[in-house]
Parts: structure tokens; sequence; C-alpha cells
């Protein structure tokens, strides 16, 4: 995700509905997306809570313990922000919801210092 930006005019577009996360949160939840659907037998709808758990897994893979300060230095600092940045890119029509799928499905999936401090996989941690 390093050095990935979005097409000319998209950040301005989204700039406009919300204000409070940095360019890679956004490209974060896509590449969570893809995360997911990658682990799956088959690519299918992904339900809110359900890409919540899997933002938390991408980011302990991709940063490890950092995972957490990754992530608020995006703005990112609770699964309701999670939310938020889904629910913007499904106005501007960048991603599809289905007529269940609801922001507050995203709200307290679980805390941020427990999924990536106290319940850190410290055994998983591996040299990459």
């Amino acid at each position: 995700m390093v050095g990935l930006v979005f097409r000319d005019g998209v950040m301005d577009r989204i700039r406009l509905q919300e204000r409070r996360f940095d360019e890679q949160a956004y490209l974060f939840i896509l590449a969570s997306l893809e995360y997911c659907q990658a682990n799956m037998p088959q690519r299918r709808h992904i339900a809110g809570a359900e890409l919540a758990v899997a933002c938390r897994d991408f980011a302990l893979h991709r940063w490890g313990v950092m995972a957490r300060v990754v992530l608020e230095h995006w703005g990112i600092r609770a699964t309701a922000d999670l939310g938020s940045i889904v629910f913007v890119l499904v106005e501007l029509g960048f991603l599809l919801a289905q007529p269940s799928d609801d922001i507050t499905d995203f709200e307290n999936v679980y805390d941020f210092e427990t999924a990536f401090e106290r319940e850190y996989p410290w055994g998983a941690a591996r040299c990459a």
C-alpha cells in the first residue's frame, strides 16, 4: 500500500463527504476487502462486522505490533471509523452495499486497545 494513491480528483470527491481520514485509510479499506475475499473459498458480499475483523487481521498481518499506530496515524481509532470510511466509499459509488447494510454494523465490533495490544498474537509474530 505504500506509495498507492487514488487517481486525480478521487480524494477531492471524498474530502467533500469526509475530511477526518488520510487517503491511506481509504486505500486500507479497499486492501482489507481484497484480503478478506482472497481468504474465502469464493467471492461474496462481506458484512460490516466481518469487514471490521478483516481490517484488524490485515493490519496485524501487514504492520504487526505497529498496526494500531499506523491506523491511528490515518485517523482510524475505532471500528466505527471503518464504517464511516466504507459508507463514504459507498455513497460515492466506489463500493456497493446491500439494503440491509448499515453504518452501525461497524460500531463496537472490537476495542482497538484490546485487539491490537492486549490480545496481540506475540507467539505468531515472525520476520518477513
